[in-house]
């Protein structure tokens, strides 16, 4: 029995095989492993799986590297006329293992932040050594728009990237209410900012804490917890009433509405009493 095992072993092809196999046998039992007591535990747990991914393909990539090492060195050897060949055809697989390894570096964002890159919004649904995939979010209305965007990693090196963890929670909503001139807003404004405070008077403890807390660590001063709410006019002449409100994001629209309902509510009152 031993003498067929150092044969098997002997053989570089079969033990490549074994190795992966062994490889992607513990990838696939580990995360399901952690799936399986995240469920159970109600918690997010994203990254570690993602981390438990890429640590076990870098290491099988190493491990390969180190057993045809021989072999590799004698393949480019035999290739070293076409090696600036090479190069130029894999330079943007190259670019994108280098982002990899600056992502996690530098760590601008985790799983499941919510992060901007030019124009693409979306919730980082994985990375891998080639790619970025972000769950596109539409920040209208701050849900899950049903797109998928694969963003190459060497995209987010010549890129700027925004993080918008803390929008995932709160966020300072702003909406415009435009009517025309007939009437005067500022006769009713402090009752229309009365019923905006009502509208977040439920999770007002909540959001005055977590907005210390983002201004503690950004060390900046932001609008809110208390809604604000400002009047002008529109290049067009209207008259506009432009409203901030510091709600969870979920709410937003929510509660957009219900400022906009009572904004016309008494817009119409006034205009009717003139009548």
């Amino acid at each position: 029995m031993e003498n067929l095992i150092q044969t098997v072993l002997s053989y570089k092809a079969i033990s490549t095989l074994i190795l992966v196999a062994a490889l992607l046998a513990s990838k696939y039992i580990l995360v399901k492993w952690v799936r399986k007591r995240a469920k159970a535990k109600d918690e997010d747990r994203r990254d570690l799986v993602n981390n438990i991914k890429n640590f076990l393909n870098f290491l099988l990539v190493v491990l390969l590297f180190a057993m045809w090492a021989g072999e590799l060195q004698n393949f480019a050897l035999s290739i070293a006329a076409f090696s600036v060949a090479l190069v130029l055809a894999t330079r943007e697989l190259i670019q994108c293992i280098i982002g990899f390894f600056y992502l996690m570096s530098t760590r601008p964002f985790r799983i499941g932040d919510w992060i901007q890159v030019g124009e693409v919004v979306g919730e980082v649904s994985e990375t891998d050594w080639i790619k970025t995939t972000l769950l596109e979010i539409d920040m209208h209305n701050y849900q899950y728009s049903g797109k998928t965007a694969f963003i190459p990693n060497n995209k987010l090196i010549t890129s700027s990237i925004t993080n918008l963890n803390f929008l995932k929670r709160y966020i300072n909503h702003r909406f415009t209410l435009v009517r025309d001139q007939s009437v005067n807003p500022f006769l009713f404004i402090d009752e229309l900012l009365e019923k905006a405070q009502v509208h977040c008077g439920d999770f007002q403890d909540v959001a005055s804490r977590y907005n210390h807390l983002i201004e503690r660590r950004l060390d900046v001063n932001i609008a809110g917890p208390e809604p604000h709410m400002s009047i002008g006019t529109s290049e067009l002449g209207d008259t506009k009433i432009d409203v901030i409100i510091f709600c969870p994001t979920e709410r937003a629209n929510e509660i957009e509405q219900l400022i906009t309902k009572d904004f016309m509510a008494l817009w119409f009152k006034e205009n009717a009493s003139k009548a």
